[in-house]
């Protein structure tokens, strides 16, 4: 999967001394970190779209048909976690809008730059992410 917060695309934000949390140089920098993540798996389900019409075959051989049907049931797995993806972009995108991006929606505080550069659609802090994944581990034990 494409993941252009971990494959160089972005310069890291580089903080100033005493500056507000979020200001307009932040959620710009945050805003293109999102669009241009959501363009990439764009281009990539396109990408998907066109090679599933090109390479569709009738193989006589039911082997080499199963082959093509997993590949292509792997891609479509594959786009819908994307699909789920741009979702979240998109609503990262949203809450840019509405002055809630890299806030922690569970307790409020600021989720931080460099937590946000790593996982862009962050929507908790680290303390809350972890607790929410703890309580989930004992639910499932």
């Amino acid at each position: 999967m494409s993941d252009i917060k971990n494959n160089g695309k972005f310069t890291p934000y580089e903080a100033k001394d005493g500056e507000e949390y979020m200001n307009s140089d932040q959620k710009a920098h945050f805003r293109q970190i999102l669009q241009n993540w959501k363009s990439e798996l764009r281009d990539e389900v396109n990408k998907t779209v066109s090679h599933l019409k090109e390479d569709v075959s009738n193989f006589p051989d039911p082997n080499d048909r199963a082959s093509q049907e997993e590949e292509f049931a792997l891609e479509l797995r594959t786009r819908d976690r994307e699909r789920k993806l741009i979702k979240k972009i998109d609503e990262s995108l949203d809450d840019l809008d509405e002055d809630d991006y890299g806030f922690c929606e569970t307790c409020g505080v600021e989720i931080g730059i460099k937590r946000m550069e790593a996982r862009p659609t962050a929507t908790q802090c680290i303390d809350c992410k972890t607790l929410d994944e703890i309580k989930e581990k004992q639910g499932e034990a």
